[in-house]
């Protein structure tokens, strides 16, 4: 999964890899996930613009992208650089186990946007003096809100499913603000699950299943192949589902 590097490589986060004093149980979670143990044992290249992890539910792209935020400094519920806010420690070991390489003298500022914290993150900001009052708007009025007032500034930002609370205008919004930020030379690591949000042009895209993880074509995804069979004939999907 490496690239090479040429000398006007602006990559803020060049690679991920394993610490080489890592003690890392292979046969436990969430090293027994594939897609984090081709991780583990091979590292993972992030290139320039939005990278975009795709895959089923316990796949380990959210996992990944967590370590990753983690590892970089950013708070693992949420938040900016040496972000303190918390609510309930469930993040893996992951992040303690790689190392970042980074571009020397790389801005500083990232963010990490996690859908399954943003209400405590909403609280965290609400009691802060001079924060912003994230609970008065719906729930993807304040998500929009939050990647406008975080997600403008060159850095390294990391988002897990953001497309949970928008709706299908929302979502191209979305889609808006992560290429604006590519073109000013942040770089974003992504897991979703929405093949709208994934068909952004020029982005990177990694499959993570029982395969490991491996870079794909957008629209040689199983994502995006079953949305459009579904959106086709839902009926061939549902009659084996409902009982009717």
């Amino acid at each position: 999964m490496r690239e090479s590097r040429g000398l006007d490589d602006a990559r803020l986060v060049r690679e991920v890899r394993v610490r080489l004093d890592a003690d890392i149980p292979k046969d436990r979670w969430p090293a027994n996930i594939p897609a984090v143990a081709a991780v583990v044992d091979s590292g993972l290249e992030l290139p320039p613009g939005v990278t975009f992890l795709v895959g089923e539910n316990g796949s380990g792209k959210s996992t990944l992208v967590e370590a990753v935020a983690a590892a970089y400094g950013l708070g693992p519920e949420g938040g900016s650089v040496h972000s303190a806010h918390s609510t309930h420690g469930t993040e893996s070991p992951l992040s303690s186990w790689i190392s970042l390489v980074r571009q020397a003298g790389a801005p500083k500022w990232g963010f990490f946007l996690r859908a399954e914290t943003m209400h405590g993150f909403y609280t965290f900001q609400d009691q802060l003096e001079g924060g912003h009052d994230f609970h008065t708007m719906s729930h993807g009025e304040s998500f929009l809100a939050v990647a406008e007032t975080y997600l403008d500034s060159p850095g390294f930002y990391c988002l897990d499913e953001p497309e949970a609370a928008l709706s299908f205008s929302s979502t191209l919004a979305m889609i808006g603000v992560l290429d604006d930020l590519a073109a000013n030379g942040s770089q974003i690591l992504c897991a979703t699950h929405s093949p709208v949000l994934a068909s952004l042009p020029g982005a990177t895209i990694y499959e993570t299943g029982e395969h490991g993880i491996a870079r794909r074509n957008w629209e040689d995804l199983d994502l995006v192949s079953n949305w459009k069979s579904y959106l086709n004939e839902p009926r061939r999907y549902l009659r084996h589902i409902l009982d009717r």
